[in-house]
Parts: C-alpha cells; structure tokens; sequence
C-alpha cells in the first residue's frame, strides 16, 4: 500500500523554461514595435543612427517616453543604441521601412479596436463567440464599414502581406493556364493586381462587397491592368459571375462558420462550368504540435469573427457538402493552395 502523505511535491525548478515563457507571454514588445512602427521611426534611420531628439522632433513624440520605448526594442535585438540616446537600424528593423521589399510596417499597426477585442479572450474560450462582438457590440466587417480610417489601415495591411503571399504563391501553380480568375471576396484587388500583372493574356473578375471595392480602380490602375479586370460589387453569398475558368477564394472561408462556408462554396459551385476550378489558398492547420502560423491565425480569427482555419481533411468534407472534390493540396511558404472541381 502507498502511504499518502498529504504533501503535494513540488515541481523541480527550471529558471530556463520560466525565462522563456515570460518571453513568449511578453505583451510589452509587441506592442511598442507596433507604435514605432506607426511613427514611422525606421524611416527617419535608413541613412544611418540619429539622436532621439531629432527623432521625436520629427514624429511628433515625446523624447525621453520614445528613447525609453527604443531601448526596450533594443533590448531586443530591434534596433540598436550605439550611443547613449542614439538610434540605428539592426536587421530584425529592416522590414520595418516603408521601403523595403517586403515591408511589414503596415502589418505592425497598433489598432485601438484589435486590442480591446483581444482583452475579450476568455469570452470567446468560454463560448466560442468572436471577442470583437463583446467587445464593440457589432461584427468585425460592420465596424470597418463603419470607420473608414481603420478599413484603411487594414487594407494596408492586408497589401503589405499580400506581396509576400504573391512571392511564395504564384510560383507553386500553374496559373498561366487560365484565361480569365474570379477573385471571390478579393478585398480591394492587391491579390488580383498582383497576378494580372505576372500574366498579361489574364483577364480577372473581382468581387467584394461596395464598401471594400471602392479603392479597386485605384489599386488595379496603379497596377496597370484595369484594363483587364471587371469590378463587381456584391456578396459572395448571392450569385456570382459564371464560367470563368477559376474561380479564386484567398482567406476567406476561415473568418466563417460550416455552414457559412458551404454557402459561399454552393454559390461557387453554381457559377462554375464543368471544367472550371476553385482554387482556395488558405493557411491550412497541421496535426500534432508541429509550429505553424496556422495555429496562430486560428487564435486570431477566433477573436475578431469567431471563425475557423481548418485541416485539409475538414475543408475536403465542406467541399463535399457543396458538390465540388478536392484534388490538390500544395503546401507553400506561406499559404496553402487548395484545387478543386466539380465531383
């Protein structure tokens, strides 16, 4: 027989493993890179280090509060102080210029919004509800409507990711075999714009509700093929152009429920002609607990819509529902392309 003694163990002390999960729960420097970020700091320093005063007399900010906010990075490895109440770029701040390539400033705004529907978490573990809804009191898609100055900023975004997804995507699909592409839900055109651009004998569709494809000309002229591609304001849960050769859904269906999703997948299904495909390009979750940013969006779209990503298999068993079979899944560096066609 055992002998409790009542005495709880104690677990042993591994001072390594608690220094690295204060460093993965830091809430500090996310945040401080995202305003930084939004000042536009990495900008003043593309021609070498400058004080701190000169870099808050050109932002407007207020100097020792951003010197403390820089030193903080710095710690960090984001930015360097090679002088005392001077600042330099590093590399990990490289991406952080508007210049460059593949620029993540806009990627790392700070949204007002974003934050206080974070704070809701625990609602939406609680109930599997979208922390955004608690916590505005409207869906995610409405407030944007409603503030065209984040709707802005979110379409920034969303371009500034988009250049990467055009890097890693397009050379994984042989997307010069098709004459004309439906971007269903294709926001402002970024995506579209981008492969219209690699393809000059493509023609393309885009169609967004009227609010977000109200920058569309803009993006698509800038691009250089608006000439080639038709705007369509609507919903892709109403009935959608037919008989294009392809019709494309890029991270879409994650911000919806099942049922949502077999919706919008029927009103695909419908528009396409027996050889058409639809081609979903989506950050598919893996099994086990391999990393993935997958995993993270998961969380992501939780808060903001009380969607879902999804497995390969449980998007395969939706396109069932809606009449289409899926036959390829080609992982890329950043999305997944997922092909189907009518079964």
């Amino acid at each position: 027989m055992v002998e409790r003694t009542g005495v709880r163990q104690r677990p042993p002390m591994d001072l390594s493993s608690l220094m690295r999960l204060a460093e993965l729960a830091d809430v500090i420097v996310p945040m401080t890179v995202r305003a930084v970020s939004d000042l536009g700091i990495a900008d003043l320093l593309i021609d070498g280090p400058r004080p701190v005063a000169e870099l808050a007399a050109a932002v407007g900010a207020h100097e020792r509060s951003l010197c403390r906010a820089l030193r903080a990075l710095a710690a960090k490895g984001i930015f360097t102080e090679p002088e005392p109440e001077v600042f330099a770029l590093t590399p990990l701040a490289q991406p952080l210029r508007s210049d460059h390539p593949l620029s993540v400033r806009a990627v790392y705004t700070l949204l007002a919004s974003d934050v206080q529907a974070w704070a809701m978490l625990p609602h939406s573990l609680r109930t599997g509800e979208a922390a955004f809804d608690r916590a505005h009191g409207t869906d995610y898609w409405s407030h944007l409507a409603g503030n065209p100055d984040e709707s802005r900023r979110v379409d920034r975004w969303m371009h500034a990711v988009t250049r990467l997804h055009l890097r890693t995507v397009l050379p994984c699909h042989p997307w010069g075999e098709l004459s004309h592409v439906v971007d269903v839900g294709g926001g402002d055109g970024g995506f579209l714009a981008g492969l219209l651009g690699r393809y000059p004998a493509m023609r393309g569709t885009l169609l967004d509700l009227p609010h977000v494809v109200a920058a569309a000309d803009r993006v698509l002229t800038e691009a250089g093929v608006r000439d080639r591609c038709a705007i369509v304001p609507g919903s892709f849960f109403d009935p959608l152009p037919a008989d294009a050769d392809a019709y494309l859904l890029k991270t879409v269906l994650p911000g919806f429920g099942d049922d949502q999703v077999v919706a919008v997948l029927r009103r695909v299904r419908e528009a396409m002609r027996s050889d058409s495909r639809l081609l979903l390009l989506e950050a598919v979750l893996p099994a086990g607990d391999t990393y993935d940013v997958a995993k993270l969006y998961d969380v992501h779209t939780l808060v903001l819509t009380g969607g879902t990503h999804r497995t390969a298999e449980e998007t395969e068993a939706l396109l069932g529902r809606a009449g289409l079979r899926l036959d390829t899944v080609r992982p890329t560096a950043t999305l997944t392309i997922l092909a189907a066609t009518p079964a």
